[in-house]
């Protein structure tokens, strides 16, 4: 059974524009029956949207509860048909926008997408530069604005991780979908320090996604490496083991073991409680 608001008080509400887009965060106003799934009218900085709610939260433990938006009303049919008028409207609007940019020999620039607010009176047209810098498009954004006049237009850039959710398709690992458009609703931060941590190895092909950035799955298992490591000495640092001393060539984390070149003895692996009372 779906999660319904009941309650005689307003309630926070979780709306999510985009199949896996950012969770905004709405004051359910004087609507007392919203269920989970169900379409809003929403009032944002882009202008009125249409949203759909994702979850249902106790407003006490939401932080700033008191000066969220209201939602405005449910979503009626015709609200929804109306949505899908504009979708269609964008596709003619980005295959004008990529005629423009080859008339105008815009070098670089890629148009991604289009999106119109609900109420049709805002249009973000959404570009990529492949190159140094973030390319010219005044002369694009005059031309367009020009043909959307009824609109306040803005062209919006987008990094190379946005573009590859916007697009999906495969992942590079072989899954049907890329983390980014299947379930990721934001990017963290991905450093190179995690790979070393899960002892991946650092050729491109393995690292990186098919945006050309760090793949975001680094991130999914570097707390459980993080904590594991802890104890346990760097690769190439020199220890003392109950054999002797000898060099760490490798660091299984999760078993919680080194194995360590004694030379003369050859290479053995010791637990972490095996080495820990020896100088790191």
């Amino acid at each position: 059974m779906s999660e319904m608001v009941t309650s005689s008080s307003s309630q926070v509400v979780g709306v999510r524009f985009s199949n896996v887009g950012k969770i905004y965060n709405f004051d359910s106003g004087e609507i007392r029956d919203l269920l989970v799934g169900d379409a809003v009218i929403v009032e944002t900085s882009q202008g009125w949207q249409i949203g759909f709610v994702t979850n249902l939260l106790d407003a006490n433990k939401v932080e700033d509860s008191k000066n969220l938006k209201s939602i405005t009303r449910k979503a009626s049919p015709r609200d929804l048909i109306v949505r899908q008028t504009w979708q269609q409207k964008e596709n003619e609007v980005v295959e004008y926008s990529r005629k423009k940019v080859g008339d105008l020999k815009l070098v670089g620039i890629k148009i991604i997408g289009a999106e119109y607010s609900f109420d049709g009176k805002r249009l973000l047209v959404f570009y990529n530069f492949d190159g140094e810098g973030g390319g010219e498009v005044k002369s694009l954004r005059n031309d367009l604005q020009k043909r959307y006049s009824s609109t306040k237009l803005d062209l919006r850039p987008l990094g190379p991780r946005d573009v590859a959710k916007l697009y999906c398709g495969l992942g590079a690992c072989g899954k049907e979908k890329r983390c980014c458009c299947a379930f990721l609703s934001e990017f963290s931060s991905i450093s190179i320090r995690m790979a070393k941590n899960q002892s991946i190895s650092l050729t491109p092909i393995e690292i990186t996604g098919m945006c050309g950035r760090l793949r975001c799955c680094l991130e999914y298992e570097d707390k459980n490496y993080s904590e594991a490591l802890q104890g346990l000495p760097k690769k190439g640092k020199r220890i003392m083991t109950p054999s002797g001393e000898g060099r760490v060539v490798e660091i299984r984390a999760l078993s919680e073991e080194v194995v360590i070149d004694l030379r003369e003895a050859g290479k053995k692996i010791y637990t972490k409680e095996e080495i820990k009372n020896f100088p790191k």
